[in-house]
């Protein structure tokens, strides 16, 4: 044996509780990694969103530059060549230049230095739009005087400080840019970590799983084969012991038999001779009265032997020979009964119990009895039995009605698992707790003794409910009735039963 079984059960009840701990932490490690794959998607959108939004307004950053930078050199341009149409392209930059500048502090809005500084890069705008537009309306003796000082004209000034402002909106941007990227990395970096760690995790609690799994398949392979030996064994024993049940069975039958029939042989003699002892006591009672009638009075001692300790023993004799008679005869009925081939066939319980109902009439007209039948199902078995089973409890109840109150008898059956369930219930007297199982034993009666009987009705029951495949249930409550239930086979095979008659 590789175990004892509850070492066995205890151990697979624990691999099943391991088992189903590692699923569920398994489970859990699949809920996590799919929450954290959630996090951290909404955390890369939302990185990506900041960059995307930086370099946004980077890009408009620098277009406010390029257009800053292209109404400088339009205004350049003018100053140089009044007639060499740069004015269009200096007016279209300095629309754009605004433009790029509004969508600048748009962006920005979240970023109150950002906001500041696009606050003083508009101030600058503006004193470089003015300076741009008193530079166009000089005459030609301070357009000179221009040209001599051009490194120093307040509008260059402006315009460098406008860039300066831009480089500084650029830098706060690229240091954005730079710390959203990292985020972003670190982000991915957790993804990562956290995807590998519940693949590992998982990973660990398959192996584990599939090792304990591997372990209980083994131990049920063992079982299965320890088993298989087991039925295999219980085989070979079950029909060692049912040969020998046989057997027995075969020679307590041949021995009931022999009894009862040596039984009988001194029995008959027995009764001959107590005809024998009647007809001398009634020779010698002639002889006393012939002897009285002639004037000689009889001894008294024998008067009274022959005319009442006589007869009193003789009956005694008789009585007795007659009860060991029944007895014997009982006896042989058991044994024809044993040695009887059973023969299943269907029958109609509902016609069976109707029939023995009828059979009975009489004696339910005179207790005044109700005998109710229910709807009773159709099985296969061997007919003469079933119907011995239903008429020995039938007449039982009937003969132990309680005379205080009417009689009530009802015949009920249902089937399941394939079985037929057979419950005879009354209302009768009743029978004690103690007495339920002495009541099926041979020659064995409970309660008042007031009913006729030997006392093989229920052993009869029983023996042959065993042969049929089935047993018989006792429920009873003194004062209010019995009810006996017998469980036959719908379907009764013969052959496998036999050997549990007795």
């Amino acid at each position: 044996m590789s175990g004892s079984p509850s070492f066995r059960f205890s151990r697979d009840a624990r691999s099943n509780t391991a088992i189903l701990a590692l699923l569920a932490l398994g489970f859990l490690a699949l809920m996590t990694a799919g929450i954290a794959v959630i996090v951290v998607q909404q955390r890369t959108e939302r990185d990506a969103s900041l960059i995307e939004h930086t370099l946004a307004v980077e890009n408009t950053i620098n277009d406010f530059v390029r257009m800053v930078e292209r109404t400088e050199t339009a205004r350049r341009g003018t100053l140089i060549d009044p007639a060499g149409g740069f004015l269009p392209i200096m007016a279209k930059a300095i629309v754009d230049a605004q433009t790029r500048l509004t969508q600048v502090k748009a962006l920005t809005a979240d970023n109150p230095a950002q906001q500041a500084r696009a606050g003083a890069l508009q101030q600058a705008l503006d004193r470089y739009f003015a300076e741009a537009r008193q530079s166009l309306n000089l005459d030609a003796g301070r357009r000179a005087q221009f040209y001599a000082q051009f490194h120093g004209d307040p509008g260059v000034l402006v315009f460098r400080s406008i860039r300066a402002g831009a480089d500084r909106m650029m830098a706060e941007e690229t240091r954005l840019l730079e710390q959203r990227n990292r985020a972003q990395d670190t982000t991915r970096a957790l993804y990562y970590a956290i995807l590998a760690l519940c693949a590992a995790l998982i990973g660990a609690i398959a192996l584990i799983t599939l090792a304990i799994m591997r372990r209980n398949i083994r131990d049920i392979e063992g079982s299965r084969a320890e088993l298989h030996a087991m039925n295999t064994h219980l085989e070979e024993l079950v029909t060692a012991r049912t040969a020998e049940l046989q057997r027995a069975n075969a020679e307590i039958q041949r021995f009931a038999y022999i009894v009862s029939h040596d039984l009988r042989a001194p029995l008959v003699n027995v009764m001959g001779f107590t005809a024998e002892l009647e007809a001398a006591r009634q020779t010698i009672a002639r002889q006393l009265e012939a002897r009285r009638e002639n004037g000689e009075a009889p001894p008294e001692d024998v008067q009274l032997a022959v005319d009442e300790d006589l007869p009193e023993a003789i009956g005694f004799i008789r009585s007795s020979t007659q009860r060991m008679d029944r007895l014997i005869n009982a006896i042989l009925r058991l044994s024809r009964e044993g040695r009887r081939t059973l023969s299943p066939a269907p029958l109609d319980l509902s016609a069976l119990v109707h029939e023995i109902v009828g059979t009975l009439q009489h004696r339910i007209h005179e207790t005044g009895t109700e005998v109710t039948v229910d709807n009773l199902p159709t099985i296969t078995s061997d007919r003469l039995a079933v119907e011995q089973i239903l008429s020995n409890l039938i007449e039982n109840a009937l003969k132990y009605l309680d005379p205080k109150r009417p009689g009530r008898i009802t015949v009920s059956a249902e089937s399941a698992f394939g079985q037929v369930r057979i419950a005879i219930a009354d209302n009768g007297r009743g029978i004690e707790p103690r007495d339920h199982e002495r009541v099926f034993d041979l020659f064995r009666r409970s309660g008042a003794q007031d009913q006729p009987g030997e006392g093989i009705g229920l052993a009869h029951v029983r023996a042959l409910a065993y042969r049929l495949g089935g047993f018989v249930e006792i429920s009873s409550t003194p004062g209010e009735g019995s009810t006996f239930t017998v469980v036959l086979p719908l379907h009764f095979k013969p052959g496998d039963t036999d050997a549990r008659t007795l």
